[in-house]
């Protein structure tokens, strides 16, 4: 049974689609053991404590690096025995000395279909408000390895929606989130538990 570290910031749904996705049974292979979050006040905090998940806190603010910080994620991951690690709303970069430590298991989710789309200052809703002044008719999300550049790791999964002429980022970002994200994270969680995704040539497989 593997290790499952979630690492968050925020409001914590993608947390909350692995919850659920745990209790239905759908998550094969592993369990979530510790959420670490960046803020004190994160309410994906009190979605683990609900969930009877352990929690700590690595506040960003009390680390004056980005290198700084990593390093402190790192000490508690390694603690925590982590197999995976999942970035749910993750909003600090780590260095590269948490994604050497830990090639190919690290998953994040962006909400758009790289490569288009992503990269460093593409998060949240400026993601979304980009693909509506581009006006693109399809987007969604992608479901990847974390390696040293942002967005650049290996995709996993990734699915789409329509993008509407009435849509503004608020209204695309929940339709991806419901329709994508949440289903697909905690399938890609599952298939890493399951050993069923293969590196070759630095992308991934999927072993049906």
């Amino acid at each position: 049974m593997k290790n499952i570290v979630v690492l968050v910031s925020g409001g914590g749904t993608n947390l909350q689609a692995l919850i659920d996705a745990e209790n239905r049974g759908e998550i094969k292979g592993g369990r979530i053991t510790c959420v670490i979050s960046s803020k004190a006040d994160a309410y994906a905090l009190e979605r683990a404590r609900e969930a009877d998940i352990p929690t700590v806190v690595v506040p960003r603010k009390d680390h004056y690096s980005s290198k700084n910080y990593s390093e402190a994620i790192l000490a508690e991951l390694q603690k925590q025995n982590a197999d995976l690690i999942v970035l749910a709303g993750f909003m600090t970069i780590l260095d590269e000395c948490v994604t050497r430590a830990y090639p190919y298991k690290i998953i994040n989710v962006h909400p758009a279909l790289i490569p288009s789309f992503c990269g460093e200052g593409f998060y949240g809703l400026r993601v979304h408000k980009a693909v509506l002044d581009y006006g693109v008719k399809v987007s969604g999300a992608t479901i990847h390895f974390v390696n040293e550049k942002a967005d650049a790791g290996a995709i996993i999964l990734q699915g789409t929606v329509e993008v509407k002429n009435d849509d503004t980022p608020e209204a695309l970002q929940r339709r991806i989130m419901e329709n994508v994200e949440w289903k697909l994270l905690p399938k890609a969680v599952s298939l890493f538990c399951e050993d069923r995704i293969t590196i070759r040539d630095g992308k991934a497989y999927v072993d049906v």
